[in-house]
């Protein structure tokens, strides 16, 4: 069989006919109504729910939805929930990201934190503050804390050295540190601060939110958290160039440059970053959330300062002290007996009477917000057996003198504390009656 007589004019690029018009498949959606109704599933629907939710959205097809933020033809609901950050905190600039643990090593590394500097965290808090500064290669210098359980400035002061590059106060439970005393010593000594709110969403201090009192502000905006869903972070900041480089860390498939393969526009712009990009799924859902936030922490302090005022103490049992109690969201309010063995008795009582109470006391539970438990850190486990960075080079100086006794009054107090959860949608009446609560097994046992 001979072939057809083809010459340059019968190619389509030359007005000649098209050899495929068109092509006789039907596609289907990438992501369609099977992916919404797993979603859905997820509310925990009945069966009846769920058929009648089928059929409603079976009658308007519609095609995939892009769920990744960058190159979206619709608007990006990372974008917006970004946008709304920017206006709730008052802040220049927002970049969501997968967790709280990437907004804190986003910001380490858009800070230029790295290889020869020390950070100081305290010795209460999630063992990721303290993991991602290792992340950076640079060396966390762990600080004790106070009697307000957050990072003691006295023992802060102390711990700076020539290679102190920053400072991490971490507002746990929703309580603010000392942010006048944290930035007094970071402006006398240059250092910077990133503020860790992973638990402080929508509390303040002095009128101002937490997280954008330092030089950045990390949050954790996830479900286990009192803002947030799935998984999920935030970084906040005024500097426009630790918002590039934190941008930079976060996407090193660079998607969020104007120009995505130019040549960076300033050293130090582009480099080898991770993909800690957030998707649209927790955009939207997330951004739901942080509408909620400031209305959400109001309720939370307004309850926790109605127990605490109700709250009468005794010789054995007082109140934590706070640096804002205006501005703490006080989903928790800490009290503190006079010894662990103390403490359990009391929280055991508490329980006993219907106040949802609790603490360490004498228990010895590993548990990774306490750094006597932080093994990674203070036997310098490392991913690969060179050790870095508490073997790096450009690390000279000895290292911060790890132990699980550094930090004792971190141990005293965590062991003495008794926390009472609040709940944001308790009455009046039932705040009052925690009060009593609190009192009753106080006059007997503190």
């Amino acid at each position: 069989m001979s072939k057809p007589d083809i010459t340059p004019t019968d190619l389509a690029i030359n007005g000649g006919e098209k050899a495929i018009a068109s092509f006789e498949a039907t596609p289907e959606p990438k992501i369609g109504v099977d992916e919404f109704m797993e979603l859905a599933s997820v509310w925990g629907f009945g069966e009846q729910t769920m058929a009648a939710l089928r059929s409603a959205v079976e009658r308007d097809p519609l095609p995939s939805p892009h769920l990744n933020r960058y190159y979206n033809p619709r608007p990006s609901k990372v974008d917006e929930l970004e946008a709304y950050a920017r206006e709730l905190f008052g802040v220049s600039h927002a970049l969501g990201v997968n967790s709280g643990t990437s907004a804190l090593n986003a910001a380490y590394v858009g800070c230029g934190i790295g290889p020869g500097d020390e950070v100081i965290v305290p010795g209460y808090t999630f063992f990721a503050t303290a993991a991602a500064v290792v992340a950076c290669r640079a060396i966390p210098v762990i600080a004790d804390v106070d009697d307000t359980l957050a990072i003691d400035p006295v023992d802060v002061e102390r711990k700076i050295t020539a290679r102190t590059k920053a400072i991490v106060p971490v507002h746990m439970g929703g309580n603010c540190c000392d942010m006048d005393a944290i930035r007094s010593i970071a402006r006398e000594h240059e250092l910077l601060v990133v503020e860790d709110s992973a638990q402080a969403c929508g509390g303040m201090y002095k009128g101002q939110y937490l997280g954008t009192l330092g030089d950045a502000g990390c949050f954790s905006i996830s479900g286990y958290k009192i803002t947030g869903a799935g998984e999920a972070g935030l970084v906040l900041t005024d500097d426009e160039w630790i918002y590039t480089r934190a941008q930079s860390q976060h996407d090193t498939a660079a998607c969020w440059r104007p120009d995505r393969y130019a040549k960076e526009r300033r050293p130090g712009e582009l480099f080898c970053g991770q993909n800690y990009r957030m998707s649209e799924l927790e955009g939207a859902v997330n951004l739901v959330q942080l509408r909620k936030t400031d209305a959400q922490a109001r309720r939370y302090n307004a309850n926790m300062r109605r127990i605490a005022a109700g709250v009468e103490p005794t010789a054995g049992v007082r109140l934590r002290p706070s640096n804002d109690i205006e501005g703490d969201v006080g989903y928790r309010l800490a009290l503190f007996a006079g010894t662990p063995e103390h403490a359990e008795v009391v929280a055991e009582a508490l329980r006993a009477e219907g106040v949802p109470a609790g603490g360490r006391g004498t228990n010895v539970s590993r548990d990774w917000h306490l750094y006597s438990y932080w093994e990674q850190i203070l036997e310098q486990k490392t991913a690969t057996p060179e050790g870095c960075p508490f073997t790096c080079p450009y690390y000279k100086s000895e290292l911060p003198p790890y132990s699980q006794e550094m930090c004792p009054n971190t141990l005293d107090l965590l062991g003495r504390a008794i926390f009472i959860s609040i709940d944001q949608w308790w009455t009046g009446s039932d705040c009052d009656r925690v009060a009593q609560a609190v009192n009753k097994v106080c006059t007997v046992l503190g």
